[in-house]
């Protein structure tokens, strides 16, 4: 449960940061009572914090001076910051899943596998995680994505450098030691490995989020043989690399995520211009990373909902 704003407003150090920093709403989400309504600027620091290189020390720091204080900072962190105990809300009674590996560069990439239980042929989902590797909500993600009827695969980009670290300012500091290059070919290879299975019909698409919504975008580019890309507020191709796309491509972005949203206008223009299928959704009032059920502060059920309706609703229109 939230903490009681009546006990914390009767406390003055308390009453700034209640005023300025968020306010309760009594609203019906997925794993508690209330969502949180924070100054923009809180979230748009924390969406620098694990985007850019800003140093834990520095983003506490900043902070500690927009909340008011440093234990309003503390009270605030939890909020903010992914958890994972939220993560699992799909379960795998009726799936099929699995750990799998598969060539890469410079070391073998791993990857999660889930699909349905019963043994046939399955178009491919393509699950791709945020900046933070592979860990149990883009876990929970591929299995959403099987129980649609699709053979899901999430890989892991930091299996190459030796796997997920359990701290997130690690994980997004290994990110750092990822060469593009390498990296995209890593996710190139795990089309490679796809005919090697029998459970899968030849068909197959992709969807990423965050970092790896640039890296939808990316395979839509790389991968001819891709039907179709999503990509939720992932980094935008230039012109020249959009007019390679051949795949369907679906594109969802959160109204309030300026730093990516800077990038729509001339994205959709080199789509229109080279005749490519695509569709475009803003969703007013959503963040960057709506999705994540783990980010307390920025997911936005409604939102999330309804993307993923209509990621689904893409995938079954041209993988089908």
């Amino acid at each position: 449960m939230p903490p009681d704003c009546s006990r914390m407003t009767k406390r003055p150090f308390y009453e700034n940061f209640v005023q300025k920093t968020f306010t309760f709403q009594k609203t019906v989400t997925l794993n508690t009572a209330y969502s949180f309504i924070m100054d923009q600027q809180i979230i748009n620091l924390y969406d620098e914090y694990t985007h850019q290189p800003l140093s834990r020390q520095e983003f506490l720091k900043r902070l500690t001076l927009l909340a008011g204080g440093t234990a309003a900072a503390m009270a605030l962190l939890p909020l903010l910051e992914v958890n994972y105990a939220h993560a699992a809300v799909t379960t795998d009674d009726d799936l099929f899943t699995e750990y799998i590996s598969y060539p890469g560069v410079p070391a073998e990439m791993k990857a999660y596998v889930a699909r349905p239980r019963e043994k046939k042929k399955y178009s491919a989902v393509i699950v791709i995680h945020e900046n933070r590797g592979l860990n149990a909500h883009i876990e929970d993600v591929t299995r959403r994505a099987a129980k649609a009827g699709y053979l899901a695969i999430a890989p892991n980009a930091l299996a190459a450098l030796g796997g997920t670290p359990a701290d997130e300012d690690e994980a997004r500091t290994k990110f750092q030691q990822l060469k593009a290059e390498d990296n995209l070919k890593n996710f190139i290879n795990v089309f490679d490995y796809l005919p090697s299975r029998k459970d899968y019909n030849g068909k197959a698409g992709c969807v990423g989020f965050c970092w790896g919504g640039a890296m939808s975008n990316s395979l839509a580019v790389n991968v001819p043989s891709l039907k179709a890309a999503v990509a939720f507020y992932g980094r935008q191709p230039s012109a020249e690399d959009t007019a390679k796309i051949k795949a369907a491509v679906q594109l969802h972005y959160g109204g309030l995520d300026e730093r990516v949203n800077a990038g729509i206008p001339a994205y959709e223009e080199a789509l229109k211009k080279n005749d490519i299928s695509y569709e475009l959704y803003s969703y007013e009032g959503a963040n960057h990373a709506f999705h994540n059920d783990t980010a307390p502060t920025r997911y936005n059920e409604t939102a999330a909902k309804l993307a993923w309706l209509r990621t689904i609703d893409f995938f079954n229109k041209y993988l089908e």
